[in-house]
């Protein structure tokens, strides 16, 4: 029996090892793919925390740009209020009235002349016009104080206008305020979210450096602020860089509204220099005039748009950056530390310099680097694209909206349609507002841009879609030009390193050529355009 036992097992043993060795590798393969498995699982959590952080750390930046250009928007407000002191013309002109009533009303009978029904509906034309700036519009803070400190010699230097003259004045002047109001605020708001978007994104980068440097063991990547924990990277978390590149918007605010308000009033003069301010307008050919006007300002072809240069509004040239620097008081600290430790060279080592100040110090290689890439940004045609479309909003609800409802006393589209109501469509042809009339509006609507609680401006800009989409093409590219291989062990280089970086100095040319390329292409992708 133990011998026809041990004759089997003996007859057998190959299949009995080729059964372990099949049960053994099954194990192992089993092991394998349940570890595989486990660890793919792992990965797709990981990525999809992370993506949603990345996410949320994305919209948090988007609000951060709504909140940033509301608080910048009034400095440029109040310099275009006081630049076209609107109100201050309509008290000119209430004056000039009031001055013509009581000479009148002091005439004697004998010698007052015949009324007759022209005049009369001349002047109640112009009583009514000046009763509705009086009462749609408002002086502003500044205009006030102006006004009341220096009347009198304000009266005495200025030199009397006539009426037409004032007329011709508030026309223009209403009209470009409000405009330039518009533009400044798509203006503004396009390169806020053009920094802010290339600070988050470099923050975002110092952030996964900064993690995945941080514990070599651990996998996990989070995407948690740590831009506190070391002063001295070199990936977005330079909070002296940061400020200085976010105070460049100085210069639109302080320099470059003054050009865009001089190339509207041209405009304007042109388009409604010839109106008469009681003339009867039409709501579709106050939108022919509107659109007239940003012809030509923006361009009439598509072709003409897309060359236009918004760089010398948004950014100053490369001999003004260090007097925008010293104006925002970037470099006024600087400036005396290094007059305190520079000495002069016709000086001894032991005496203090006298009236030799040093030299300006050059922008830093991060700073110009940024600002470099916001002037390729700001002349791609992404950008005018989307300025397009901002200003469409813009006007579109400064049209639609306010005027067609204040001035027109027409019913919003956005409101219920008289379609819904059974009543028969409106003809805008016939649907007529005096001029006076849409002055007032305008005058008021100024102030509503620049200083509205809550603002309707900004809120229409913010459901522009394709806003939204720049600032995600900008947050989420160039990840491969920030992050540069050093080819051997696998390190990570910053882009800003200086000279003892010559790869990236040799090529940061072609760097900056190959990421303003792949910026176009990921837009178009995008938009499908």
């Amino acid at each position: 029996m133990i011998a026809s036992a041990r004759n089997w097992l003996r007859r057998n043993r190959t299949n009995f090892a080729v059964g372990a060795g099949v049960l053994g590798a099954g194990y192992v393969a089993g092991r394998y793919v349940l570890s595989k498995v486990t660890e793919t699982r792992q990965r797709m959590a990981e990525d999809r925390v992370a993506k949603e952080n990345l996410r949320r750390r994305f919209q948090q930046n988007q609000e951060d740009c709504t909140i940033t250009v509301l608080a910048l928007l009034p400095t440029a407000t109040e310099n275009i209020l006081e630049a076209l002191p609107v109100e201050q013309i309509t008290q000119d002109l209430q004056q000039k009235r009031a001055e013509r009533l009581g000479r009148n009303a002091s005439t004697p009978d004998s010698v007052a002349p015949v009324p007759s029904s022209g005049p009369s509906s001349v002047t109640d034309d112009d009583g009514k016009s000046l009763a509705s700036l009086q009462a749609e519009s408002y002086v502003h803070a500044s205009q006030m104080t102006a006004s009341s400190t220096g009347s009198g010699d304000a009266e005495a230097s200025k030199p009397l206008k006539s009426k037409v003259q004032l007329w011709n004045e508030v026309k223009i002047s209403s009209i470009t305020r409000a405009f330039t109001l518009l533009y400044t605020l798509s203006l503004l708001t396009l390169l806020t979210r053009i920094q802010l978007n290339l600070l988050g994104r470099r923050n975002y980068l110092s952030s996964v450096v900064s993690m995945a440097s941080h514990s070599p063991q651990d996998h996990t990547i989070s995407l948690e602020n740590r831009d506190d924990d070391n002063a001295e990277q070199a990936w977005g978390n330079d909070f002296e860089t940061n400020r200085k590149f976010l105070t460049f918007s100085w210069w639109l605010l302080h320099r470059g509204w003054r050009q865009v308000m001089e190339k509207v009033e041209t405009a304007v003069e042109t388009v409604f220099g010839p109106l008469n301010p009681r003339e009867d307008i039409p709501l579709e050919r106050l939108s022919a005039l509107i659109l007239e006007v940003r012809r030509n300002v923006e361009g009439a072809t598509p072709e003409e748009r897309r060359s236009h240069k918004w760089l010398p509004y948004l950014l100053p040239p490369l001999d003004e950056e260090e007097f925008v620097l010293r104006e925002s008081g970037m470099l006024k600290s600087l400036s005396t530390a290094q007059s305190a430790s520079i000495p002069s060279p016709t000086s001894s080592p032991g005496q203090p310099s006298l009236n030799h100040p040093p030299p300006l110090p050059p922008v830093p290689t991060p700073l110009r680097r940024l600002l470099n890439e916001t002037s390729d940004l700001i002349d791609s045609p992404p950008f005018t694209q989307i300025l397009t479309l901002l200003l469409d909003t813009t006007f579109s609800h400064l049209t639609d909206q306010e005027i067609r409802t204040d001035a027109f006393k027409l019913p919003s589209p956005s409101s219920a349609g008289p379609r819904a109501q059974g009543l028969p469509e409106l003809d805008l042809g016939l649907a007529k507002a005096k001029l006076a009339n849409i002055l007032a509006v305008l005058t008021r609507q100024a102030h509503a841009i620049g200083n509205g609680v809550p603002n309707r401006y900004a809120q229409a800009i913010e459901g522009v879609r394709e806003l939204e989409a720049f600032a995600a093409v900008i947050y989420s590219s160039h990840f491969e030009f920030e992050a540069l291989g050093d080819g051997g062990g696998g390190g990570v280089r910053s882009m800003e390193d200086g000279p003892e970086a010559p790869v990236e100095k040799a090529n940061e040319k072609m760097v900056v050529h190959s990421a303003t390329g792949m910026f176009d292409s990921v837009w178009e992708k995008l938009t499908g355009q």
